[in-house]
């Protein structure tokens, strides 16, 4: 499985959930999702990912899920694995054994919705500001610019102003905090 995602900084949060509305997107409630990201020791941040594994240790609503994802051609677009585990120190602890190190957390509020195949995330990021996230997963060979160009047409036909950004939300947390 791939998952292939485009990311736009929002400049009117309401304007945002109002063309969503409009759209046929539903979203939930926003859920708390604190993120412990981990790279390869070897690893520096600004060098290249493609081709190298990262984690992440995240816990929303009391459950943690561990997740891999590996860059494929472009930062934006991985295969990924997760699943859940019982104990977040546990699995922690194990992570570091395997030779990760933690990079960064990240903490935000995120809400969800489905539309057709596309999950549509509207995530208030602690130290960023809100961003429109557009994902999809394919288990095919699928052009992955072929589909971001696809969810940016989408996203550009909401009517609102956007800024699209081609950085993870870990670059640009390390940006905003001078890291």
């Amino acid at each position: 499985m791939r998952e292939i995602e485009t990311r736009y900084r929002v400049a009117d949060p309401d304007a945002l959930l109002v063309a969503l509305e409009r759209a046929g997107v539903a979203l939930g409630e926003a859920v708390l999702q604190d993120d412990q990201a981990y790279a390869p020791a070897d690893w520096e941040p600004g060098t290249p990912r493609i081709g190298r594994t990262f984690c992440r240790l995240r816990t929303q609503d009391g459950l943690h899920v561990f997740t891999t994802k590996t860059p494929t051609a472009d930062p934006r677009e991985h295969t990924e694995h997760e699943t859940a585990v019982a104990d977040r120190g546990q699995m922690h602890a194990a992570v570091l054994r395997m030779g990760y190190v933690p990079s960064l957390r990240i903490v935000k509020h995120r809400r969800t919705g489905v539309l057709r195949e596309m999950l549509v995330c509207v995530d208030e990021v602690a130290h960023l500001g809100v961003f429109l996230e557009l994902e999809v997963v394919v288990d095919d060979d699928r052009d992955g610019s072929a589909v971001r160009a696809e969810l940016d047409a989408w996203a550009r036909g909401l009517g609102v102003r956007l800024e699209h950004t081609m950085e993870t939300y870990d670059i640009l947390v390390r940006a905003a905090r001078g890291a």
